[in-house]
């Protein structure tokens, strides 16, 4: 194994691609706990077919995709939270209705203009070979954006995610950091749709969280085993792209799959009262 990883690690892209997995699959998980407990595991989803829909614009306008796509995301984010708190159209229907639409604006963008191309299709489902320099400096920047705002957050944002009420009740900004936790996934989500594809990107946000909450019932633990989880599912993942040229980001996902399943059989057995 040690060996693949040398050879691996002898290419420029893979290094490329294994720095922006590494820190997206890490900012991913953190945020994906806040995601799940909140109800709000849709929304990942939602931006990331927001996102698809701005690529498709920006490479029909010869514009560099993440420049594009990262401020409408962020705008859909603080779009798609504001309209499942306060608009009449409720919960996951909302989010449907704003993710169909982008997706299908991209689908017809593509169609009248370059096509499905090489790269297009890369942002849709994830290429190891897409990831550029530049991307990597800009994953770099705000991957440590979104931990350093996680961490100094850390308490308010598990304060909200648990007892919103309570947390008004106290003087905590609730809204705010709601739109916070929408913010940093919105980021996440762009930053990881080279590596992973949009279609795929919400699987590091919601497996690693959900196969976590199998076994673990604290938030810190639940916290630190999905970022343990997300990291070895996308390094195992990456290895196994790279040695059987199968698709990274379909990989990582059905890898992040088989950690639930082994999970749920371990929690199933702690509450029939087995135990190893």
């Amino acid at each position: 194994m040690l060996n693949i990883w040398q050879e691996m690690l002898s290419y420029p892209f893979m290094v490329r691609a294994l720095i922006v997995g590494v820190l997206v699959a890490l900012c991913a998980s953190l945020l994906g706990v806040s995601m799940v407990l909140k109800r709000y595991s849709m929304i990942g989803d939602g931006l990331s077919h927001v996102g698809f829909g701005a690529l498709a614009i920006a490479t029909a306008l010869h514009l560099a995709p993440l420049a594009v796509s990262l401020p409408i995301v962020v705008l859909a984010a603080f779009l798609l939270l504001r309209i499942k708190e306060s608009s009449k159209i409720k919960g996951d229907a909302a989010i449907a209705l704003i993710s169909t639409g982008s997706l299908a604006i991209g689908v017809m963008v593509i169609s009248m203009s370059t096509g499905m191309n090489t790269d297009v299709c890369n942002y849709l489902f994830g290429s190891i070979l897409g990831v550029k320099q530049n991307e990597v400096l800009l994953t770099i920047v705000l991957s440590v954006l979104v931990l350093v705002l996680f961490i100094l957050f850390y308490n308010r944002i598990f304060a909200v995610t648990f007892d919103e009420t309570f947390a008004k009740a106290t003087g905590t900004r609730a809204d705010f950091y709601n739109m916070l936790i929408a913010l940093l996934t919105a980021f996440t989500i762009v930053l990881g749709m080279r590596t992973m594809g949009a279609l795929l990107i919400s699987s590091l946000i919601i497996f690693p969280a959900l196969t976590s909450m199998r076994v673990f019932k604290r938030f810190k633990t639940v916290v630190i085993s999905s970022a343990l989880i997300s990291l070895l599912c996308f390094l195992a993942g990456l290895m196994l792209s790279y040695v059987y040229a199968t698709p990274t980001g379909a990989s990582v996902a059905l890898l992040n799959m088989a950690c639930f399943v082994l999970f749920s059989v371990v929690g199933w057995c702690k509450g029939r009262g087995w135990r190893a």
